[in-house]
């Protein structure tokens, strides 16, 4: 039987990704490098309770998770051939959209500093999805999501179960329930390729993921505001520009 061109364009696509699957997983997505090995070591002591280095990583892979799949939802309902990716689209833009306003709630409260771009890996995913078409478009999407989410699922059950913070641990239980609902999303699609995504799950390399500072935004950088387009349904989201010009972070620099 012939194998047709879209299969083989995601097999390339997926396959690539366990060459930077290491670089996703939690929480070296962020794409910096250069903190302790120790990631149970108390940054600070806060009202809320302890922060480790662990708790403050995961903060900020959130957010810089959402930075570029909130995207990635609104070309899924620009570019979706089918009902499933654009459910699909909606989704991930809603959950980002509740996990970014988590984010930047409880930032300044920790003291943690949160990025404002997507990492190059991250925009790397990005420039493959704004370049696809058709039914290689809903291919790729959907086994690209399923890889990345499917890296960081486990990671969020250990924080969750380890954490003593608790603003880290509401973001933990809120983040749980979102990735799940992701990943059943682009499974719903029908086009995910599962012996690739458990060999990019199983069979790369995951170096240490303390080896990791979160990146200062520099002076003067916008704050980005991911909010879901007009005509999406918010549950409850709270909305606004997808940028504020001009704006500089709210959060202090990182503990620690």
């Amino acid at each position: 039987m012939p194998v047709s061109r879209n299969t083989i364009g995601t097999g390339l696509v997926v396959g690539a990704l366990v060459l930077t699957l290491a670089a996703l997983a939690y929480p070296a997505m962020v794409g910096v490098q250069n903190a302790s090995t120790n990631q149970s070591r108390v940054i600070a002591n806060t009202q809320y309770g302890p922060l480790t280095e662990a708790d403050r990583n995961f903060v900020v892979s959130v957010r810089s998770a959402g930075l570029w799949e909130f995207p990635s939802g609104e070309l899924a309902l620009q570019k979706g051939t089918t009902t499933a990716v654009r459910t699909a689209g909606q989704h991930l833009v809603i959950g980002h959209a509740a996990l970014d306003a988590t984010c930047r709630k409880i930032a300044p409260e920790l003291n943690i500093t949160i990025p404002n771009q997507p990492t190059p890996q991250q925009q790397g995913f990005l420039a493959t999805l704004q370049s696809d078409t058709g039914n290689q478009f809903d291919s790729d999407l959907a086994n690209i999501l399923r890889v990345t989410h499917g890296s960081i699922f486990s990671t969020i059950a250990k924080i969750r179960a380890t954490t003593e913070n608790t603003l880290v641990r509401q973001l933990a239980d809120q983040a749980n329930d979102v990735v799940l609902d992701h990943i059943t999303q682009m499974e719903n699609i029908g086009l995910v390729n599962f012996k690739q995504v458990n060999f990019q799950e199983t069979a790369a390399p995951k170096p240490p993921a303390s080896q990791v500072t979160p990146p200062v935004p520099q002076p003067g950088e916008p704050v980005v505001v991911l909010s879901p387009p007009a005509g999406v349904p918010t549950d409850g989201v709270p909305t606004g520009p997808a940028v504020t010009a001009g704006a500089t972070p709210t959060a202090s620099p990182n503990a620690g």
